[in-house]
């Protein structure tokens, strides 16, 4: 069986990895290695947990030995695509480069502009970033890469489906073409597959298992749920999470529950909260102080229920949890055999629960084509014995707003039409028709009664509306029949300025 001291490594690496208590290198460590020390391009295809940061850690940390860093100029540069393991790799680098003098830089969004500038100013040997960082490091002329020597990008196909693609390129295209690059991905998709083939040179191919397998240590369960309406499908299947995770009982040491979108896991750990359960969420667009603190709560042991995106389900190293539940079913089939994969780690038994309803039926079809095996069907808690109380009813979008809300929102308009048609006219009709006010009511109002008669009279300028909205009526009738207009709300008398001339134009 071959030893790391096999493997050609520095004697100071080894020293670490002894320190660390590793004596057996993983499959996919034994296999990269060697071609990585002789300097080839590696490509490398491995489920989750394998092993695969060290697989490229160690051997950077031996090549990277003979050299010197200058400022702004990394000597090699390691892309991930989630701040969490970016993080990660970089603690693995002070495990086992802890024997060297070995620098590094950690750059990831939530973290001042101004700390990172001042390590890459000093230079460093080892740059660790999530892409976007990266760039912006770049595009503020902080960073030069025409110095890295190495490229390691791990969980390929997850920038893939971050949308980091892109990213990647334009990343590739500002480091040097004598580089040496280490490309690792879980799965090989396409896309993945095209820029393998454009920036990878004669890469070693090392795949130590089939593309996205599911450990044979982790015992899958499906528990199907048919809410007897579409909007009530979150609601249940909350209700049926609860269940499952009291059945679990002392079995449930700890467990990470992932959600297909961010706002449904806020909305599920309040749920839990609420129900009494030792919840919190973790996703992309919480604080990077208060991500970290969640998965250093879960890591030792006092969070129990780890809410999840799939921000958690790639690469994190949370070897001992005892429960994944899938409270959605992934749309990406191999996004189900990377969450599952947080369990059962490292030779230990696993746990993992999918809930699906009736509409995630073509999701199932994809996840069982590709682990190739039908998901075991586990019997859904009884309707009567789930608690389907309101006080967590938090709705979860917009579209579970009770299918009558328009309508009572329509009647209430359509009753509020005509009471408003009926005051739109008030005034007209008590002008029109000043005898049908009975007489209480022009006792009451005696200005209101009184001003037909005051309209024949003589009244200051702003009281000509009235006059003014009947007068063109009255004039275009008088000129039908062949009359001059009539000055309303004179009388009989026109003043002698109205008719006296003025300047030269008197006369025309």
């Amino acid at each position: 069986m071959t030893q790391f001291s096999d493997l050609a490594l520095d004697p100071a690496v080894l020293k670490a990895v002894a320190d660390a208590g590793y004596t057996t290198p993983t499959p996919i460590q034994a296999q990269a290695i060697p071609p990585a020390l002789e300097g080839r391009d590696v490509l490398g295809i491995a489920q989750t947990g394998t092993g695969k940061t060290a697989s490229f850690t160690l051997p950077l940390i031996t090549l990277l030995q003979k050299g010197r860093a200058r400022a702004r100029m990394p000597r090699s540069l390691v892309l991930a695509p989630t701040r969490e393991l970016a993080a990660q790799v970089a603690e693995n680098f002070d495990v086992y480069a802890k024997y060297t003098k070995l620098t590094k830089a950690l750059l990831i969004g939530g973290v001042s502009f101004g700390e990172q500038d001042k390590l890459i100013d000093r230079g460093v040997d080892v740059l660790i970033a999530t892409p976007g960082r990266l760039l912006d490091h770049f595009e503020r002329g902080k960073l030069l890469l025409t110095g890295v020597q190495i490229m390691v990008v791990d969980e390929a196909d997850r920038m893939l489906d971050m949308g980091f693609i892109p990213d990647i390129e334009r990343i590739f295209s500002l480091t040097p073409f004598t580089r040496q690059t280490f490309f690792y991905s879980a799965t090989m998709a396409p896309e993945i597959e095209r820029i393998t083939n454009t920036f990878l040179s004669a890469p070693a191919r090392v795949e130590v298992a089939r593309q996205a397998t599911a450990s044979e240590t982790i015992e899958q369960t499906l528990v199907a749920v048919t809410p007897e309406r579409r909007d009530m499908a979150f609601k249940m299947k909350r209700a049926v999470l609860r269940e499952l995770i009291r059945s679990e009982g002392p079995r449930l040491k700890n467990a990470i529950i992932f959600c297909n979108r961010k706002v449904d896991v806020d909305v599920l750990a309040k749920s839990l909260k609420t129900h009494g359960f030792d919840a919190s969420p973790i996703h992309g667009d919480l604080d990077q102080s208060v991500r970290t603190r969640t998965l250093e709560a879960f890591r030792d042991g006092s969070l129990k229920l780890l809410i999840a995106s799939d921000v958690a389900a790639r690469g994190l190293d949370i070897p001992a949890v005892s429960h994944v539940f899938n409270f959605d079913v992934p749309s990406h089939a191999e996004d189900y055999v990377h969450r599952i994969g947080r369990t059962g780690r490292a030779g230990r038994e696993g746990r993992a629960f999918t809930i699906a309803a009736p509409s995630d039926d073509k999701y199932l079809a994809a996840i069982e084509a590709l682990i190739q095996k039908p998901i075991p069907r586990g019997e859904a808690p009884a309707l009567a014995d789930l608690d389907l109380s309101g006080r967590d009813d938090t709705p979860r979008r917009g579209a579970e707003r009770s299918p009558r809300a328009p309508a009572r929102r329509r009647g209430a308009a359509a009753e509020a039409r005509p009471e408003a048609q009926g005051k739109a006219q008030p005034e007209p009709q008590r002008l029109a028709e000043p005898t049908a006010q009975p007489e209480p009511q022009r006792l009451a109002e005696p200005q209101r009664a009184a001003e037909p008669q005051r309209m024949a009279e003589p009244r200051p300028a702003d009281a000509r509306a009235p006059a003014r909205r009947s007068g063109p009526r009255d004039d275009r009738r008088d000129r039908r029949r062949g009359g001059e207009p009539v000055v309303v709300g004179m009388g009989d008398h026109v003043p002698d300025f109205l008719l006296r001339g003025f300047g030269s134009s008197a006369g025309d």
